[in-house]
């Protein structure tokens, strides 16, 4: 008990004082093990009472965070071109997901999440180049 105190405390630590970048790469990480948790369970046995469960909680849960992705899309950044494809890929992901939801395939599931890895990789790539010692004077300057 008291090192689920513990480590329910760091979690919300790092939320409190991580960057926005940070925060996006948070949300991914935690849509892609919601979606893993629903594909370990998608390989349970059909006699396994919480299987169906599992599946549900955990699709919806990936969906959930999909969408807040999607609503901290910021469409007049830039020319917005950026945001409007990222917009349009979450409107694929969502549906992708509630199908697989409706019918309990696991291969809707398989897709979005290889996508949605690739997003997340690219996305702490740019993080880690922004963030790497190298751009240190382009920081100060900016």
């Amino acid at each position: 008990m008291l090192a689920q105190n513990y480590a329910r405390t760091y979690r919300s630590n790092s939320v409190l004082t991580a960057s926005p970048g940070q925060l996006v790469l948070m949300l991914y990480d935690g849509a892609l093990k919601a979606l893993g948790q629903a594909g370990e369970a998608f390989n349970r046995p059909p006699e396994d009472y919480r299987r169906i469960a599992t599946i549900n909680e955990q699709l919806l849960k990936a969906q959930n965070i999909i969408g807040e992705l999607q609503g901290t899309l910021n469409l007049e950044a830039g020319d917005g071109q950026l945001a409007r494809e990222m917009d349009r890929l979450y409107d694929y992901y969502i549906p992708k997901l509630m199908e697989a939801n409706m019918r309990k395939e696991p291969g809707p599931v398989k897709e979005v999440e290889r996508l949605l890895r690739d997003l997340r990789d690219g996305w702490a790539e740019m993080l880690h180049k922004h963030d790497s010692p190298r751009n240190e004077s382009v920081r100060s300057v900016a």
